[in-house]
This record gives C-alpha cells, sequence and structure tokens, in this order.
C-alpha cells in the first residue's frame, strides 16, 4: 500500500512547533546554567578534605548516574508533593534537568581538574594565594577548558532528554508533535519533522557552544 507524504496540514501549526522549540532551547539554556554551576562546584566538594562532604557529592552522583532520567522527572513533580513541596511543571523540569547535568559535569569537571599538571598549582601556593584562589584563577579554567568538549556533548545529551517533560505537561517540541498527530493523524510527517528539528537543534546548540567557548578560552589565553 503506497503512502503519500502530505505536509501541508502541518503549516497551520508552525508556530506551534516554534513555540516548543523555544521553549526546549530555553529550558536547556536555564538548566545548562544552574547544571554546570552545580558542576563546578560538586567537582570541588569531591576534592574537598571533608569526607563526609566528598561522600554526600558521590552518593548524588551515583545515584543520578545510575537511575533513568524520566524517573528523577516524576520523583521531582510527583514524589515531592507527599513530602509538602509542590512544583509546577516548568520548575519541576528545570531542577530535574538540572540535577541531571550537574551530576555529569561534577565527574566531567572533576577529571578536568585532575587534568591540571601539579606544578601549577604549586607555583600558584608560592604565590601566597589561598586554596579558593588557587581553585579559581588557576585550576578552574585549566580545567573547564580540558573539558569544555565533553561538557557540551552531555549538554546537548540534557537538552535531547528533555524531550521526557512533556510527560508532565510541558509545552515542548515533544508535546507539540503529540498534540498536533492526535488531531491530523499524519504520524509520519509530524514526527519526521520533529526529528529534524530536533536534528538541527542539536547541531545548532554544539556549534554555538564551541564558538562561545573558543572565544571565551582564547581571552582566558591571553
Amino acid at each position: 500500500m503506497a503512502y503519500t507524504l502530505e505536509f501541508g496540514e502541518l503549516a497551520q501549526y508552525t508556530g506551534m512547533f516554534a513555540r516548543g522549540a523555544a521553549l526546549t532551547i530555553g529550558l536547556t539554556a536555564v538548566a545548562t546554567a544552574l547544571g554546570v554551576t552545580l558542576g563546578v562546584g560538586g567537582a570541588a566538594a569531591r576534592e574537598s578534605r571533608s569526607r563526609a562532604l566528598r561522600t554526600i557529592v558521590a552518593a548524588y552522583v551515583e545515584a543520578i548516574r545510575n537511575t533513568p532520567f524520566i524517573i528523577q522527572l516524576f520523583f521531582v513533580f510527583f514524589g515531592l508533593p507527599a513530602l509538602g513541596v509542590r512544583l509546577d511543571e516548568y520548575s519541576a523540569s528545570i531542577i530535574a534537568m538540572t540535577l541531571n547535568l550537574g551530576a555529569y559535569a561534577t565527574e566531567i569537571v572533576r577529571a578536568g581538574v585532575a587534568a591540571v599538571p601539579r606544578g601549577h598549582v604549586e607555583a600558584a601556593a608560592s604565590l601566597a594565594m589561598t586554596p579558593a584562589q588557587i581553585y579559581r584563577h588557576v585550576v578552574l579554567p585549566q580545567a573547564l577548558a580540558k573539558v569544555f568538549p565533553a561538557l557540551v556533548s552531555q549538554i546537548v545529551i540534557v537538552m535531547l532528554g528533555s524531550a521526557v517533560v512533556s510527560q508532565i505537561s510541558v509545552p515542548d517540541l515533544t508535546y507539540a508533535a503529540s498534540y498536533i498527530q492526535s488531531r491530523n493523524f499524519r504520524s509520519f510527517e509530524t514526527y519526521l519533522v520533529i526529528t529534524v528539528s530536533y536534528l538541527g537543534l542539536a547541531i545548532a546548540v554544539r556549534a554555538v557552544l564551541k564558538a562561545a567557548g573558543r572565544r571565551f578560552f582564547a581571552r582566558g589565553a591571553r
């Protein structure tokens, strides 16, 4: 049986596609800022002298890395209300995405910290810099430069994984696809457009972040 492609029926939903894509990018941007910050703090905690702090962060990282993102999202949105913490779907999505990215970013940044030459740290210490100053001005810039490509890849993975936020009624790109195909029953065309859209977003986000990274680290080198 021949199947005739009909993309014309999707034209009326262009605005919905665009709003879904914009929301996906918006969630990713906020989660990236918060998640990378959390990852930097987590990496510092993993290298601290406090055994309790190291244990807590290690447990957090293992819990996130060994459970599905959709379960983490459901725990935040459906589980926390049992403890009296009620969040709207947008806040729950950002928190879940942030926690997920933060755990992976912790280990990525930690690997970068471990790759910083010990001599650089010792040289900074000889200049009477405090441990906090050494970490901020010597260790962290070098560590981020070394692991930036890995961070970019993880950010893209989190963006693609954010498709599951549609399960808690966040009107992202995947939610738009589900809504549209339920109205026009053109599933193949609808999900083909969504597939291409996610591919385009992933390529664009990766390109933008890499360009920003080159400018930032080149300026830091000067």
